[in-house]
């Protein structure tokens, strides 16, 4: 029997099988330092931290046949008790390295905007992240993370090495890097020393670090195939790309997990589950609503996932309707419990986002003057629109008209609480058999 080693050996790696399908196998035990593909043998040599992390290893995959792409790989210990910087070279020199406070981070399938706020979400969870520098190479978008400890940084990249920052993309391939400490010279969107806030900011389009080269073109690599394991629940990742042209609202990170919202500061007198609905529903779907009842001006809101539970509380957050201002934040409930005195909206047909969810995610903004409203009757007079509304606000303005066969109108009143009361009673609503559709426009003028 082959004495245990901080080396093991893989066989039957076939061409198909990437660096980085290896490491998702082994990083749940432990740091792997380095690594040396032989295809010419179908073989490769993964070196653990230490010897503790391989027998690890070994010890479960004796129990669970390691797979890959449809193709067993079987492993074993290697006669090397360490790998050589001769043999090292044919690998990845990154992986060479021994574990650091600095990360070096690449960014692959990038269809997002990764910014240095975006990073610091994710790996502030693992330890205090203190510096961020990033910049684009010829491998990608990648950053450096620099952490004050190094126990800080395995931690990190044992967690997170080969997981998606978004659904479905912008997976995270994490090295150690080489150097001591990052020099950071300004704090913008593409570097930050979170120890020394005072920090310029500079011109835009110049790097912040020599020789890391321009850092506003944005390259989008795909995947190497390794399984996605997400950070939000961020569904229709294509739509959100589509509306979006690419990028993301700004003061929208993407990255938040939480689904359920607590509002509060509501007029109890003036709403109730349906117009909460009405209002949170320009956002994303609505799986149920909750009323507290120890706190009539307080209600839980489930959303269907992460990134629209960001956006109805980034836009709706502060506004003004029947004369309170809305508290809307993050609840400590993951979920809302299903009962008697939740009101479930999952399978309603008017959660906006089940179709259209291009245009949808396009209509997101915060409460404005002027709404839109569509699915309206074919003979409708502006006086009859008008007529239906005017009881909400003052109505500055309207105009009626057609859009691929169907009635459409914009109305605006004069002020933005008006226009949120009126989507809020109004959406939904019955004109002469025909079941309206409101939401805010963003249109300035009619």
């Amino acid at each position: 029997m082959t004495e245990p080693s901080k080396v093991i050996h893989a066989r039957n790696v076939g061409q198909e099988i990437s660096e980085n399908d290896l490491l998702q196998l082994l990083q749940p035990f432990g740091v792997v330092t380095k690594l040396v593909m032989l295809r010419a043998k179908n073989q490769a040599l993964l070196q653990m931290y230490d010897i503790s992390s391989a027998v690890n290893a070994l010890q479960y995959y004796s129990n669970v046949q390691p797979s890959v792409k449809g193709r067993n790989i079987y492993m074993q210990f290697s006669s090397h008790q360490e790998l050589t910087t001769a043999e090292g070279s044919q690998g990845r020199k990154e992986q060479d390295l021994e574990p650091n406070r600095i990360l070096l981070v690449t960014i692959h399938h990038m269809l997002y905007p990764i910014t240095v706020d975006v990073l610091h979400q994710v790996f502030s969870p693992h330890g205090l992240v203190e510096k961020i520098v990033t910049f684009q190479k010829s491998a990608g978008f990648q950053a450096l993370i620099q952490y004050r400890t190094r126990s800080f940084a395995v931690q990190a990249k044992n967690t997170l090495q080969g997981r998606n920052i978004y659904d479905g993309c912008c997976q995270l391939d994490i090295q150690f890097s080489n150097l001591s400490e990052l020099q950071v010279n300004y704090n913008n969107e593409r570097s930050r020393d979170f120890t020394n806030p005072s920090l310029p900011t500079e011109q835009r389009g110049k790097s912040s670090v020599p020789g890391y080269g321009d850092t506003s073109g944005l390259y989008a690599l795909h995947p190497s195939g390794a399984r996605a394991v997400t950070f939000t629940q961020m569904n229709n990742a294509a739509a959100i790309a589509a509306a979006f042209d690419g990028g993301l609202p700004p003061g929208i990170s993407g990255v938040n997990d939480r689904c359920t919202i607590l509002v509060s500061n509501l007029n109890p007198d003036k709403f109730d589950e349906d117009k909460l609905f009405n209002l949170f529903s320009m956002y994303g779907n609505i799986v149920r609503i909750k009323f507290l009842h120890n706190k009539p001006d307080h209600a839980l809101i489930e959303m269907e996932d992460g990134f629209q539970a960001e956006l109805a509380v980034h836009f709706l957050k502060g506004a003004l309707l029947f004369g309170k201002k809305l508290e809307v934040n993050y609840s400590k409930y993951s979920n809302i419990t299903p009962a008697p005195d939740a009101h479930e909206y999952g399978g309603s047909s008017l959660n906006r986002f089940n179709r259209n969810a291009v245009k949808n995610y396009r209509h997101c903004c915060a409460p404005t003057k002027m709404i839109h409203i569509s699915t309206l009757p074919q003979e409708i007079t502006e006086d009859e629109l008008v007529s239906h509304l005017d009881e909400h606000g003052t109505i500055m303005n309207t105009k009626i008209f057609e859009a691929n066969g169907k009635k459409q109108a914009l109305v605006l009143f004069e002020t933005e609480e008006q226009a949120a009361e009126a989507l809020v009673c109004k959406h939904a609503s019955d004109i002469d058999g025909y079941t309206i559709r409101i939401s805010f426009s963003q249109s300035q003028n009619i």
